[in-house]
Protein backbone atom coordinates (compact mmCIF):
# COMPACT_ATOMS: atom_id res chain seq x y z
CA UNK A 1 0.00 0.00 0.00
CA UNK A 2 1.33 3.47 -0.95
CA UNK A 3 0.80 5.36 2.24
CA UNK A 4 2.87 8.23 1.07
CA UNK A 5 0.22 9.92 -1.32
CA UNK A 6 -3.51 10.42 -1.52
CA UNK A 7 -5.31 10.03 -5.02
CA UNK A 8 -8.78 10.26 -5.73
CA UNK A 9 -10.80 9.31 -9.00
CA UNK A 10 -13.64 11.81 -9.03
CA UNK A 11 -15.04 10.04 -12.56
CA UNK A 12 -15.00 6.47 -13.52
CA UNK A 13 -17.59 3.80 -14.88
CA UNK A 14 -17.22 0.77 -11.76
CA UNK A 15 -20.90 -1.27 -13.43
CA UNK A 16 -18.37 -1.23 -16.87
CA UNK A 17 -14.89 -2.72 -15.73
CA UNK A 18 -13.71 -6.09 -16.55
CA UNK A 19 -12.71 -7.12 -13.36
CA UNK A 20 -10.42 -9.83 -14.59
CA UNK A 21 -7.20 -8.83 -14.32
CA UNK A 22 -7.71 -6.93 -10.86
CA UNK A 23 -8.83 -10.45 -9.66
CA UNK A 24 -12.56 -10.33 -10.37
CA UNK A 25 -13.98 -8.62 -7.72
CA UNK A 26 -14.41 -4.94 -6.42
CA UNK A 27 -12.04 -5.78 -3.34
CA UNK A 28 -9.56 -6.88 -5.34
CA UNK A 29 -9.99 -3.92 -7.85
CA UNK A 30 -9.27 -1.65 -4.29
CA UNK A 31 -5.88 -3.32 -3.38
CA UNK A 32 -4.49 -2.45 -6.67
CA UNK A 33 -5.96 1.41 -6.34
CA UNK A 34 -4.31 1.21 -2.99
CA UNK A 35 -1.31 -0.01 -4.31
CA UNK A 36 -0.86 3.33 -6.15
CA UNK A 37 -1.90 5.71 -3.19
CA UNK A 38 -5.82 6.09 -4.48
CA UNK A 39 -8.16 5.48 -1.94
CA UNK A 40 -11.57 6.99 -3.11
CA UNK A 41 -13.86 7.06 -6.38
CA UNK A 42 -16.53 8.22 -7.64
CA UNK A 43 -18.84 5.79 -9.89
CA UNK A 44 -20.79 7.81 -12.22
CA UNK A 45 -24.80 7.41 -13.52
CA UNK A 46 -25.22 7.73 -17.12
CA UNK A 47 -28.79 6.71 -17.88
CA UNK A 48 -31.88 5.22 -15.79
CA UNK A 49 -31.00 1.52 -16.24
CA UNK A 50 -27.69 2.08 -13.99
CA UNK A 51 -28.74 4.22 -11.07
CA UNK A 52 -29.48 1.64 -8.63
CA UNK A 53 -26.26 -0.15 -9.60
CA UNK A 54 -24.35 2.99 -8.46
CA UNK A 55 -26.45 3.55 -5.74
CA UNK A 56 -26.03 0.32 -4.55
CA UNK A 57 -21.99 0.42 -5.03
CA UNK A 58 -21.87 3.60 -2.85
CA UNK A 59 -24.00 1.45 0.00
CA UNK A 60 -21.44 -0.90 -0.36
CA UNK A 61 -18.62 -0.14 -0.43
CA UNK A 62 -17.33 2.70 2.44
CA UNK A 63 -14.53 3.69 -0.51
CA UNK A 64 -17.67 4.64 -3.04
CA UNK A 65 -19.31 7.43 -4.04
CA UNK A 66 -22.66 7.54 -6.92
CA UNK A 67 -23.57 9.90 -8.70
CA UNK A 68 -27.32 9.66 -10.65
CA UNK A 69 -28.08 11.13 -14.11
CA UNK A 70 -28.75 10.62 -17.62
CA UNK A 71 -25.90 10.86 -20.02
CA UNK A 72 -27.08 13.38 -22.83
CA UNK A 73 -26.16 10.33 -25.33
CA UNK A 74 -28.59 8.74 -23.54
CA UNK A 75 -31.56 11.10 -23.64
CA UNK A 76 -33.95 9.41 -25.83
CA UNK A 77 -34.57 7.25 -22.38
CA UNK A 78 -35.46 9.73 -20.35
CA UNK A 79 -36.28 9.87 -16.73
CA UNK A 80 -38.41 11.95 -14.46
CA UNK A 81 -37.73 14.47 -12.30
CA UNK A 82 -39.33 12.60 -9.67
CA UNK A 83 -37.85 9.25 -10.36
CA UNK A 84 -34.06 11.23 -10.69
CA UNK A 85 -35.39 13.17 -6.99
CA UNK A 86 -35.77 10.41 -4.93
CA UNK A 87 -32.09 8.77 -6.10
CA UNK A 88 -30.45 11.94 -5.30
CA UNK A 89 -31.82 12.55 -2.14
CA UNK A 90 -29.95 8.92 -0.91
CA UNK A 91 -27.06 9.78 1.54
CA UNK A 92 -24.42 7.71 -0.83
CA UNK A 93 -25.14 10.07 -3.84
CA UNK A 94 -22.96 12.97 -3.91
CA UNK A 95 -24.06 14.79 -7.25
CA UNK A 96 -25.86 15.09 -9.96
CA UNK A 97 -24.90 13.63 -13.18
CA UNK A 98 -23.03 13.03 -15.89
CA UNK A 99 -25.58 15.23 -17.97
CA UNK A 100 -24.92 18.11 -20.36
CA UNK A 101 -24.61 18.63 -24.39
CA UNK A 102 -23.17 16.57 -26.59
CA UNK A 103 -22.81 17.29 -30.55
CA UNK A 104 -20.26 15.10 -31.44
CA UNK A 105 -22.47 13.53 -34.07
CA UNK A 106 -23.55 16.60 -35.42
CA UNK A 107 -27.18 15.78 -33.35
CA UNK A 108 -30.88 16.87 -35.22
CA UNK A 109 -31.94 19.80 -33.74
CA UNK A 110 -35.10 17.72 -31.58
CA UNK A 111 -31.85 15.29 -29.85
CA UNK A 112 -30.07 18.92 -28.82
CA UNK A 113 -33.60 19.83 -27.41
CA UNK A 114 -33.92 16.97 -25.19
CA UNK A 115 -30.37 17.12 -24.06
CA UNK A 116 -30.98 20.81 -23.30
CA UNK A 117 -34.37 19.69 -21.80
CA UNK A 118 -32.38 16.86 -19.45
CA UNK A 119 -29.62 19.13 -18.57
CA UNK A 120 -32.37 22.31 -16.94
CA UNK A 121 -33.69 19.27 -15.19
CA UNK A 122 -30.32 18.18 -13.67
CA UNK A 123 -30.02 21.20 -12.78
CA UNK A 124 -33.05 21.73 -10.78
CA UNK A 125 -32.64 18.47 -9.27
CA UNK A 126 -29.29 19.53 -8.07
CA UNK A 127 -30.52 23.16 -6.51
CA UNK A 128 -33.43 20.76 -4.49
CA UNK A 129 -31.04 18.71 -3.06
CA UNK A 130 -27.98 21.35 -3.12
CA UNK A 131 -25.50 18.54 -4.66
CA UNK A 132 -23.23 19.76 -7.85
CA UNK A 133 -24.25 18.66 -11.32
CA UNK A 134 -21.14 16.67 -13.11
CA UNK A 135 -21.00 18.10 -16.77
CA UNK A 136 -20.49 16.27 -19.97
CA UNK A 137 -19.43 18.68 -22.98
CA UNK A 138 -18.38 17.54 -26.25
CA UNK A 139 -18.48 19.89 -29.38
CA UNK A 140 -21.04 22.15 -27.73
CA UNK A 141 -18.91 24.63 -25.47
CA UNK A 142 -20.61 27.55 -26.44
CA UNK A 143 -24.13 25.78 -25.74
CA UNK A 144 -22.90 24.48 -22.45
CA UNK A 145 -22.31 27.09 -21.04
CA UNK A 146 -25.14 29.92 -22.16
CA UNK A 147 -27.33 26.93 -20.14
CA UNK A 148 -25.64 26.66 -16.82
CA UNK A 149 -25.50 30.66 -17.25
CA UNK A 150 -29.22 30.48 -17.88
CA UNK A 151 -30.00 27.67 -15.43
CA UNK A 152 -28.16 29.31 -12.66
CA UNK A 153 -26.43 26.20 -12.20
CA UNK A 154 -23.94 27.81 -10.17
CA UNK A 155 -25.74 27.90 -7.59
CA UNK A 156 -24.87 24.71 -6.63
CA UNK A 157 -21.76 24.00 -9.06
CA UNK A 158 -20.04 21.56 -10.22
CA UNK A 159 -17.17 19.62 -12.74
CA UNK A 160 -16.52 20.16 -16.12
CA UNK A 161 -15.67 16.18 -16.24
CA UNK A 162 -13.06 15.01 -18.57
CA UNK A 163 -12.16 18.11 -19.88
CA UNK A 164 -11.38 18.44 -23.62
CA UNK A 165 -12.24 22.23 -24.58
CA UNK A 166 -9.60 25.29 -24.71
CA UNK A 167 -8.42 27.53 -21.60
CA UNK A 168 -11.03 30.53 -22.52
CA UNK A 169 -14.02 27.93 -22.22
CA UNK A 170 -12.03 26.78 -18.51
CA UNK A 171 -11.96 29.93 -17.57
CA UNK A 172 -15.52 30.89 -18.08
CA UNK A 173 -16.62 27.39 -16.71
CA UNK A 174 -14.28 28.59 -13.43
CA UNK A 175 -15.93 31.44 -12.81
CA UNK A 176 -19.53 29.63 -12.89
CA UNK A 177 -18.06 28.29 -10.03
CA UNK A 178 -17.10 24.92 -11.38
CA UNK A 179 -14.19 22.56 -11.01
CA UNK A 180 -12.27 21.22 -13.93
CA UNK A 181 -11.42 17.74 -14.00
CA UNK A 182 -8.66 15.98 -16.16
CA UNK A 183 -8.23 12.43 -17.24
CA UNK A 184 -5.77 10.48 -19.04
CA UNK A 185 -6.01 12.44 -22.47
CA UNK A 186 -3.65 14.85 -20.69
CA UNK A 187 -0.80 12.26 -21.30
CA UNK A 188 -1.74 11.75 -24.71
CA UNK A 189 1.13 13.44 -27.32
CA UNK A 190 -1.37 15.19 -29.39
CA UNK A 191 -3.11 17.01 -26.21
CA UNK A 192 -1.88 20.13 -26.00
CA UNK A 193 -4.75 21.49 -25.85
CA UNK A 194 -5.40 19.98 -22.43
CA UNK A 195 -2.02 19.96 -21.37
CA UNK A 196 -2.15 23.95 -21.82
CA UNK A 197 -5.42 23.72 -19.29
CA UNK A 198 -4.32 21.53 -16.72
CA UNK A 199 -1.00 23.82 -16.29
CA UNK A 200 -3.43 26.70 -15.55
CA UNK A 201 -6.19 25.90 -13.36
CA UNK A 202 -5.63 27.14 -10.13
CA UNK A 203 -4.55 24.34 -7.84
CA UNK A 204 -7.67 24.84 -5.73
CA UNK A 205 -10.03 24.07 -8.44
CA UNK A 206 -8.62 20.84 -10.09
CA UNK A 207 -9.69 17.41 -10.17
CA UNK A 208 -8.30 14.29 -11.61
CA UNK A 209 -10.02 11.27 -13.42
CA UNK A 210 -9.55 8.21 -15.23
CA UNK A 211 -13.40 8.30 -16.95
CA UNK A 212 -12.60 4.09 -16.63
CA UNK A 213 -12.63 1.80 -18.69
CA UNK A 214 -12.46 4.55 -21.35
CA UNK A 215 -9.30 6.75 -22.28
CA UNK A 216 -6.14 5.32 -20.40
CA UNK A 217 -3.05 7.56 -19.96
CA UNK A 218 0.26 6.29 -21.23
CA UNK A 219 1.62 3.97 -20.95
CA UNK A 220 -1.66 1.80 -21.07
CA UNK A 221 -3.20 3.92 -23.91
CA UNK A 222 -5.31 1.92 -25.67
CA UNK A 223 -6.03 -0.82 -23.20
CA UNK A 224 -9.23 -1.08 -20.66
CA UNK A 225 -8.87 1.76 -18.03
CA UNK A 226 -8.57 1.49 -14.42
CA UNK A 227 -9.44 3.47 -11.35
CA UNK A 228 -5.76 3.37 -10.40
CA UNK A 229 -4.29 4.54 -13.27
CA UNK A 230 -5.17 7.76 -12.06
CA UNK A 231 -1.78 7.62 -10.33
CA UNK A 232 -0.66 7.88 -14.13
CA UNK A 233 -2.52 11.34 -15.01
CA UNK A 234 -1.53 12.64 -11.36
CA UNK A 235 2.20 11.86 -11.93
CA UNK A 236 1.77 14.06 -15.56
CA UNK A 237 0.40 16.64 -14.17
CA UNK A 238 2.70 16.94 -10.94
CA UNK A 239 5.50 17.06 -13.51
CA UNK A 240 4.08 19.50 -15.77
CA UNK A 241 3.19 21.89 -13.04
CA UNK A 242 6.55 21.65 -11.30
CA UNK A 243 5.25 20.12 -7.74
CA UNK A 244 4.90 16.66 -6.20
CA UNK A 245 2.87 13.71 -6.74
CA UNK A 246 2.18 14.30 -2.88
CA UNK A 247 1.00 18.11 -3.10
CA UNK A 248 -1.49 17.46 -6.04
CA UNK A 249 -3.24 14.61 -4.74
CA UNK A 250 -3.41 16.18 -1.38
CA UNK A 251 -4.97 19.25 -3.38
CA UNK A 252 -7.13 17.57 -5.70
CA UNK A 253 -8.44 15.27 -2.66
CA UNK A 254 -9.41 18.21 -0.94
CA UNK A 255 -10.98 19.57 -3.67
CA UNK A 256 -12.99 16.43 -4.25
CA UNK A 257 -14.22 16.38 -0.32
CA UNK A 258 -15.00 20.37 -0.51
CA UNK A 259 -16.88 20.03 -4.26
CA UNK A 260 -18.84 16.70 -2.86
CA UNK A 261 -19.70 18.35 0.44
CA UNK A 262 -17.61 15.53 1.99
CA UNK A 263 -15.41 15.28 5.63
Amino acid sequence: MNTQIELIDSHCHLDQLDLTPVGGTLSGLYEHMQAKGVNHCLTVGIDRDNMQAMLTLAEQYPWVDASVGVHPNDVDRPVTYDTLLAFAQQSAVVALGETGLDYYRGESDDIRAQQKEALRMHVDVAKAVNKPLIIHTRQAQVDTIAMLKETKASEVGGVMHCFTEDWAVAEAALALDFYISISGIVTFKNASTVQDVASKVPLSRLLIETDSPYLAPVPYRGKPNYPHYVYDVAVFIAAMRGISVAELGAATSANYRRLFHLR
